[in-house]
């Protein structure tokens, strides 16, 4: 059976409403990435650890809850500088290497750490959440 020119130009005209729908919901979902990434940076920059951690996956919160010693830690630092050094972006998984400088509030004693981020798409709630958890800035110290 042969498809008529209007049959053709109706069915290619669907495959590029299809695609731009397409491109459409991955253009919101890489705007929440960044929008998600952006709260996080400034709450950490901020020195807002607390509404950082609430950009943190709710099952790592869950496995891995934080004391108010470990928060009374943060508090002994200021953050002098974030800096994104890189990133790779798939569908559902991104991953952001970090520079934070930190300053000991104690000591005054600049020093730079490094930090990966791990972000992971939620498509029932539209969100992304940040998957490792805090910085270590003491390097496991």
């Amino acid at each position: 059976m042969r498809m008529s020119k209007f049959g053709r130009l109706l069915l290619l005209l669907l495959a590029s409403l299809a695609l731009t729908a397409c491109a459409a919901a991955r253009m919101d979902q890489t705007n929440a990435l960044r929008q998600a990434q952006y709260a996080y940076s400034a709450a950490i920059r901020w020195g807002d650890f607390e509404g950082a951690w609430n950009l943190v996956d709710p099952d790592y919160r869950k496995a891995h809850p934080m004391t108010d010693l470990e928060f009374a830690r943060y508090r002994q630092v200021q953050i002098s500088g974030y800096h994104d050094m890189g990133e790779q972006i798939g569908e559902t998984l991104a991953v952001r290497e970090i520079g934070i400088g930190v300053i000991n509030r104690n000591t005054l004693v600049e020093r730079q750490a490094r930090y990966t981020e791990r972000w992971r798409y939620d498509p029932e709630g539209k969100v992304w959440w940040l998957t490792v958890g805090l910085p270590d800035l003491w390097q496991g110290e």
